[in-house]
């Protein structure tokens, strides 16, 4: 093949953890143009990483903070994607850095 060529890198990511599922409510904040604190929620979740749903275009790489405003939960995270979403804005894929506390999961008192 001539130098210069391009050819398309295709991949498998391979999780080393399956994501859960799971509707969670969180905040997140550190965004370098808008700044302040959006109120979000998850689609999945794994303890090294989530997919939350998001206003804002992110850059890959950026940093935030993410918490539940629930429970003790607290990270540092990168963005390791951020996709379009039709009518909901963007799919964002956060990896966990420094993670903290828990995530508070299930159906409440009384249920």
């Amino acid at each position: 093949m001539p130098l210069g060529m391009r050819v398309p890198k295709t991949f498998t990511v391979l999780r080393r953890e399956t994501r859960v599922p799971m509707e969670v409510g969180v905040q997140i904040s550190g965004h370098a143009a808008l700044p302040g604190t959006e109120a979000t929620y998850t689609e999945n979740i794994s303890s090294r990483g989530a997919r939350v749903l998001s206003t804002r275009r992110w850059k890959i790489n950026d940093r935030l903070v993410i918490s539940t405003p629930v429970g003790s939960f607290r990270a540092v995270a990168r963005v390791a994607y951020c996709q379009p979403v039709p009518q909901a804005g963007f799919a964002v894929g956060l990896e966990f850095v420094e993670p903290s506390g828990n995530w508070i999961v299930g159906n409440g008192p009384g249920r």
